[in-house]
């Protein structure tokens, strides 16, 4: 079956490194048919014009601090039949397109979420989840491969996240796309619950998987710490509104506002934050609330056809998958070995192992290549054992085992100890 053309959108403010990483990491993608639009700030823009990938990328200036807009406005760009959307601050597996779109072979799905791992590269920071019109979040147990397409109670929705998730280019379109009052959050979810109500399908693709890293904002600190909460509680009030009866409003928030208070008081106890710090986020959540009435739900107008035709971006389809590995003494010539065949096209994994048992960590190179770290002896799993018994090769093989369904199984080009 032919795949269907994607639109690859990606917001940035503020974060041009982290951008560029990203698209270096979408530049991998094994995919037949897709396009990137980027939405970027003054900074951003900068990052992708001196790329030499710029003639294949849709550039959109964009400086205000709203999701949501720029989201819309790379809708309105996107010329694909399905829209796929990944933060500035993550990186994709080569296959994560293809496992992404696979449920869309089905016409009646609309919409359909990835996993999420994180900063260590092997953990998942998002697997599946549903939600509902009080924010009640619940697991859903899925097993991989997948897709699936969960069958929900009423009143409950597929909640996807933003970094890792496609829609139907059209009928997002027809829907208005994302809804400005969400400025950065519940930006998502409120659309999944629009999604529910009016019947249309979400699927979960457990192998379209994203490496978040969690990139310090104008929101956050590197280390996930707040630095403001009036937009959350301003977007829980507005997310209110549109989704539950009001006699239900001060019970939610105050589950969502001790919810924040909780984790505010942990953040202290860690160190980051003091006492001050904890009453002044407060009473920017609370800020926040009151401004968020001044946000009443309005429809949205539809978002019309692409001036633009479909960009097709080169990408890495069928590319070779290659594997390199060795001591850690030998980094340097791994490193300089990996980043040629990088350049080459191929798709590059590097395995480098101490005689440890440190734990393992995956992070995306920017010169191209996928690194694996640790100990030999080490767990990359965080359930596993403790201690893991393996002789160099075999370890590589597990490790190479384990992430081939997203990144792709290597083949008779696999090299190993260079």
């Amino acid at each position: 079956m032919t795949a269907l053309p994607v639109s690859v959108v990606i917001v940035s403010r503020g974060r041009p490194a982290a951008l560029d990483l990203c698209l270096t990491g979408v530049a991998q993608l094994d995919h037949p048919a897709f396009e990137v639009v980027v939405v970027a700030c003054p900074e951003g823009a900068a990052a992708v014009a001196a790329r030499p990938d710029l003639p294949h990328i849709k550039l959109i200036p964009f400086d205000a601090p709203n999701i949501s807009a720029a989201r819309n406005l790379g809708i309105a760009q996107a010329a694909g039949e399905i829209v796929a959307f990944i933060d500035d601050d993550a990186v994709p597996e080569p296959l994560w397109l293809h496992h992404l779109c696979a449920p869309f072979a089905d016409p009646s799905v609309a919409a359909a979420g990835g996993y999420v791992r994180g900063r260590n590269g092997i953990s998942f920071q998002w697997r599946g989840r549903s939600i509902s019109a009080d924010l009640r979040e619940e697991d859903l147990l899925l097993d991989t491969p997948g897709p699936h397409l969960p069958d929900l109670p009423a009143g409950r929705a597929v909640k996807l996240q933003g970094t890792n998730m496609a829609h139907r280019r059209d009928l997002l379109a027809r829907m208005g796309g994302f809804d400005p009052a969400f400025r950065f959050y519940l930006d998502e979810t409120d659309l999944d619950l629009r999604h529910a109500a009016d019947g249309h399908r979400v699927a979960v693709a457990p192998l379209a998987e994203v490496h978040h890293g969690y990139a310090a904002s104008a929101r956050r600190d590197a280390d996930r710490t707040p630095r403001d909460l009036s937009e959350i509680g301003a977007s829980i009030h507005a997310f209110l509104l549109r989704h539950l009866p009001v006699e239900q409003h001060p019970a939610v928030w105050a589950a969502q506002r001790s919810a924040q208070r909780d984790r505010l008081l942990r953040l202290m106890q860690r160190g980051p934050l003091n006492a001050d710090d904890v009453h002044r986020l407060l009473k920017g959540l609370d800020r926040g609330w009151q401004d968020g009435a001044a946000r009443p739900a309005a429809s949205l107008p539809a978002i019309g056809h692409s001036p633009s035709p479909f960009l097709p971006y080169p990408g890495h389809p069928g590319a070779r998958r290659v594997t390199l590995s060795g001591p850690i003494w030998r980094r340097e010539a791994l490193r300089q070995q990996a980043e040629r065949r990088a350049k080459a096209g191929e798709i590059v994994t590097l395995y480098r192992f101490s005689h440890t048992a440190l734990y393992h960590r995956v992070r995306f190179n920017p010169a191209g290549y996928w690194e694996q770290t640790g100990g030999l002896y080490g767990r990359s799993l965080r359930s596993a054992n403790l201690l893991q018994f393996y002789r160099f090769s075999a370890r590589v093989r597990a490790e190479n085992s384990r992430v081939s369904a997203a990144r792709g199984a290597v083949g008779k080009f696999a090299l190993h100890r260079p």
